[in-house]
């Protein structure tokens, strides 16, 4: 046996999951939810509500207690005395910010206090801004200035300066609290603070998670100087060092050892972004194959060859934990929208709405409907029509055929072409949901069978990694197998979606 644990911190949960490489089997998964089994800390749904101007924190003592509990029921499934290696995907764009006495607290063995107990003392900053927090609009103008305008910021750090990124947060609080700012010693992102407990030492944040910071220069793949004096004084003493997302940077704590029962042989893998660990548990990691999350909102990603960033300063570059970049378009409307058109017209089940969807014409007419504003493209709420005019009967299958047509558009400047198109999330399983993005990229689609993929992916990094003896190519061809059944192209319709790509650009030029 050669079994590795991945870790997900999410915005709602902390996940465990064992696999065992030799095998090809996961062992055992276990989850502690944030609201559910925590509900005295009233955080049903792992954020602080009611933050002012778009504030929007999480409590990271309580991260912790998810991960003890995490640990603890994990305990019950496996014996983690066994576990090799061990890393950490956490949700992108929270931030951990540590004061005096922060590396004897990560570093304190003892069973007699937990972890929040130990790191509660040490935080400088008591709550932890997430990826949801949309407070930073000035300090973005304010870093783009600085650094000589949007496309600049975008073509140093692979995104164009944005409010949920971990600089223009840092710059916004130590604005607004410049002694706390000075207090603190350390800030750490959500990944590699939880590595950081894991090793009871401070680690490097990774280049997949730190190109999410508005920080880091994509191209060297380190903090940019340029950046950090931008955002704020001192920073670049407060942040740790830059690493790839293959380094081992130690074994596992002592505080583990004593309660959990790990080996202290366990090695600790460098954390990463969940968008980055994603890739990696979906089988992505090499470029060709493109992600296609369908969810509350559409978000598509796919390994780079080498550095791109989008000119238009919409996508995302990020890097890849294994090596090279990543692209990360999100689209706001995505199921809410989907939702939006059924109820409209009038379909009572999905399985009615997808036989509308059949029933009408392809590649003839196109709506992207904006329920609410738009982040790719940016644009405000209402409805982009396009090609031929739209009726009842057709709206379902051109709303479709937009979102599908948009995401084309707009993860054009990748440059790889698509030779998979792997779909996830809960419209994937609607096959003219599918059957429409397969002859919108001209791909063959597959849909995804994997589960936790953010903590499959951290499992997958940290087996490679520790060298248990297989290769991420085979890692992937074992753990990341799509489900069963594959939906093929139409090749005659590709001219018309071209058409239609054409009059969607020329709509969004005006």
């Amino acid at each position: 046996m050669a079994l590795v644990l991945g870790l997900d911190l999410s915005t709602q949960s902390a996940t465990a999951l064992v696999i065992d490489t030799q095998r090809g089997t996961t062992i055992a998964r276990a989850r502690a939810g944030f609201g559910p089994d925590f509900p005295d800390r009233q955080h049903p749904e792992g954020f602080i509500r009611g933050g002012l101007q778009g504030e929007v924190h999480a409590d990271p003592l309580l991260w912790l207690d998810g991960l003890e509990l995490a640990l603890q029921r994990l305990a019950k499934l496996t014996d983690l005395a066994l576990i090799e290696s061990v890393s950490v995907s956490g949700q992108q764009h929270g931030s951990v910010y540590l004061g005096a006495g922060y590396r004897a607290a990560l570093a304190d063995g003892q069973v007699n206090t937990t972890l929040s107990q130990k790191i509660s003392p040490v935080l400088s900053r008591r709550t932890s801004p997430i990826w949801m927090d949309s407070s930073t609009e000035v300090e973005c103008r304010e870093i783009a200035q600085a650094l000589g305008g949007q496309q600049a910021v975008c073509d140093l750090t692979g995104s164009v300066a944005t409010p949920r990124f971990t600089g223009p947060q840092i710059r916004r609080w130590a604005k607004q609290d410049p002694a706390s700012w000075q207090r603190t010693e350390r800030v750490h992102l959500v990944s590699s603070f939880f590595a950081s407990v894991l090793a009871g030492a401070d680690v490097a944040i990774d280049t997949g998670d730190g190109a999410g910071m508005n920080l880091m220069d994509i191209r060297r793949g380190d903090w940019s100087p340029a950046a950090l004096a931008a955002t704020a004084p001192d920073l670049a003493r407060k942040l740790p060092p830059v690493r790839p997302g293959s380094t081992v940077a130690g074994n596992i704590s002592a505080y583990f050892v004593a309660r959990y029962g790990f080996s202290p042989s366990c090695k600790v893998v460098v954390g990463t972004g969940d968008n980055p660990s994603s890739l990696v548990g979906m089988g992505a990691s090499r470029p060709g194959k493109v992600v296609i999350s369908l969810g509350t909102s559409d978000t598509l990603f796919a390994a780079i060859e080498g550095i791109r960033t989008d000119s238009a300063g919409l996508g995302h570059a990020f890097g890849n934990p294994m090596g090279g970049s990543m692209s990360l378009v999100c689209v706001r409307n995505g199921s809410l929208a989907r939702e939006a058109i059924r109820r409209e017209c009038g379909y009572a089940t999905w399985e009615l709405f997808a036989q509308a969807v059949q029933a009408s014409p392809a590649a003839q007419a196109a709506v992207l409907p904006l329920e609410e504003t738009e982040i790719t493209p940016r644009r405000a709420a209402g409805r982009i029509a396009f090609g031929k005019p739209v009726t009842k009967d057709t709206l379902a299958r051109a709303a479709v055929e937009g979102q599908a047509l948009s995401l084309r558009l707009h993860s054009r400047w990748v440059g790889t072409p698509t030779t998979q198109l792997l779909l996830t999330g809960g419209a994937s399983e609607n096959p003219a949901v599918a059957k429409i993005f397969a002859d919108v990229f001209g791909a063959p689609v597959y849909r995804l069978a994997v589960s936790d993929s953010a903590a499959l992916g951290a499992a997958l990094r940290a087996a490679e990694a520790a060298g248990c003896g297989l290769k991420m190519a085979d890692l992937e061809r074992i753990f990341c197998a799509p489900a069963p059944g594959v939906v093929e192209p139409d090749p005659s319709l590709r001219q018309a979606y071209d058409h239609l790509e054409a009059s969607l650009a020329k709509a969004l030029a005006v």
